[in-house]
């Protein structure tokens, strides 16, 4: 009763000081962001080109890297959420932060080597493979790294920070976030693009390995300048730590009671005890990480929106590994690649300026029906693409749709991330993040799996042709629940006063 008393205190003292927020620690928050982001978004682009450079004419590297990143995440990802809810803040922020920059500077070694002894393939194919393999795996554990960090902060502080605050508060900040990620996707492929054609892609990896080796002792300092600055993160953590210390707790007392069960039933009856071992092993199963973790997120009232988003995942139509080593084949410049992805992500930061404004008037719901349909629209400019035979021209098309589509791409991924923070409870928050961003990676493992299958870069179109349903099926299922839950799509009745006012022609 005290404790409970204590933190409502606690929690009206803060909501009453709310709005004095320390304005230099969200600004921390916000650079710090910016600093990791870069570090993923910078490496994202780079390995495309780090592996068609390795193996020319073929995607089949470019793939399985992007297949093992995303297989990683589709299947750690549930745990790597329920990890980040039982880790207090600084535990979760130490790891995360030596993990992903550690293996990205593995990564930039290795990629090093190769490009230093380009003859390694034909030459010593075990050694080719052991340092292709160790690329892998370090580019991988980065970006588990990275999606801890993305967890925290993105679905957790941010919530905890804008509590107490007007609804449009936690709008701006999820907009800030997306814009901040967005500008690293602007201009981490630019420069890293100019280090490449203008120097060359030794020299990108030197740069990528020497700036990570910098920017952890920094991101650590303005992240714990954040925790130690806020006293609602340390509100939160105490709170968390409370739900934990409950858990385990509940959990021992159980365990103690199954065991006396279990002890008295052997002693009565053998079949009682088999049957008690079968329960017992189905509950296990229910209560395994993974499964646990599915079974929280299913439960969710915003569960379909989700799998919406997730489907956008399964596309090749992006500025993503094989779109970009398919550019690359083409004979597109990589300075070319990296100003169209930056074009692509000034729209997409368009899209946090436009979110908030359309938000505020059709509601979160409706922005996401508009948003969905809007990429559709822009992604027929790609399919469109695929029967000019002109193939420099096709590639501008290309890269023209999937760049103006990313308008409706972001505030359909802002919506949706708005409707899941709404609507799931705090306990589960960091437990259906890690589910989202798994079923996401699953997704995006598919994509990559249909790259290993058809690595020629001339039949990308095929590629594409897929991805283009993939999103028609995600706007669909938004669609439904969109109706599921308003009972209807427009209004048709206000259509009809409009008629009904409008002079008539005669």
């Amino acid at each position: 009763m005290e404790r409970e008393t204590l933190l409502e205190h606690s929690r009206e003292k803060r909501e009453a000081t709310c709005y004095s927020q320390p304005d230099p620690f969200i600004r921390c928050l916000y650079i710090g962001h910016f600093m990791a982001r870069w570090d993923a978004r910078m490496w994202e682009f780079s390995v495309a080109l780090y592996m068609i450079n390795l193996w020319p004419d073929s995607l089949i590297l470019a793939a399985i890297y992007g297949a093992i990143e995303s297989a990683s995440t589709a299947f750690l990802g549930p745990i790597i959420g329920q990890w980040v809810e039982r880790l207090n803040y600084l535990k979760v922020l130490r790891l995360w932060l030596v993990t992903q920059n550690l293996s990205f500077i593995i990564a930039g070694c290795t990629v090093i080597a190769l490009l230093f002894f380009p003859t390694l393939r034909t030459t010593n194919l075990t050694a080719f493979i052991l340092l292709v393999t160790l690329t892998n795996i370090s580019g991988a554990v980065g970006v588990l790294s990275s999606l801890a960090g993305t967890i925290l902060i993105e679905r957790d502080w941010i919530v905890v920070i804008s509590e107490g605050y007007p609804p449009d508060k936690l709008t701006k900040m999820n907009s800030t976030f997306r814009r901040i990620d967005l500008t690293c996707k602007l201009l981490a492929p630019v420069v890293t693009g100019f280090i490449i054609s203008f120097v060359s892609l030794k020299a990108s990896a030197m740069t990528m390995a020497l700036w990570n080796t910098i920017a952890v002792w920094v991101e650590y300092w303005l992240f714990m300048s954040v925790h130690n600055g806020i006293p609602a993160l340390a509100e939160s953590n105490q709170r968390r730590n409370s739900r934990l210390s409950a858990s385990a707790v509940d959990e021992t007392t159980s365990t103690s009671s199954e065991t006396i069960s279990y002890i008295f039933q052997t002693r009565r009856d053998a079949d009682l005890e088999a049957r008690g071992q079968r329960s017992r092993l189905s509950e296990w199963i229910s209560n395994a990480p993974f499964i646990g973790a599915w079974i929280v997120y299913l439960q969710q009232d915003v569960v379909l929106p989700g799998v919406a988003l997730a489907l956008l995942y399964f596309t090749v139509l992006s500025f993503g590994t094989l779109m970009t080593a398919t550019l690359e084949w083409e004979g597109i410049p990589a300075f070319i690649i990296g100003i169209a992805r930056g074009i692509s992500a000034m729209i997409g930061i368009g899209a946090t300026v436009v979110y908030p404004f359309l938000q505020s008037r059709i509601s979160t719901l409706r922005t996401g029906l508009w948003s969905i349909w809007s990429q559709w629209t822009c992604l027929l400019l790609c399919v469109a693409s695929i029967w000019v035979q002109n193939s420099l021209l096709s590639a501008y098309m290309l890269m023209a749709g999937v760049a103006t589509s990313r308008l409706g791409l972001w505030m359909f991924d802002l919506s949706v991330i708005q409707q899941m923070q709404d609507h799931v409870p705090e306990p589960d928050r960091c437990v259906v993040g890690g589910v989202q961003n798994s079923l996401q990676s699953s997704l995006d493992l598919l994509g990559y799996v249909m790259g290993i299958i058809i690595s020629k870069p001339q039949e990308f179109w095929e590629l594409s042709l897929v991805s283009f349903l993939a999103v028609t099926l995600a706007g669909l299922l938004y669609t439904m629940y969109v109706y599921t839950v308003r009972r209807h799509l427009f209004h048709f009745e206000k259509l009809q006063i409009l008629l009904k006012w409008a002079p008539k022609i005669t």
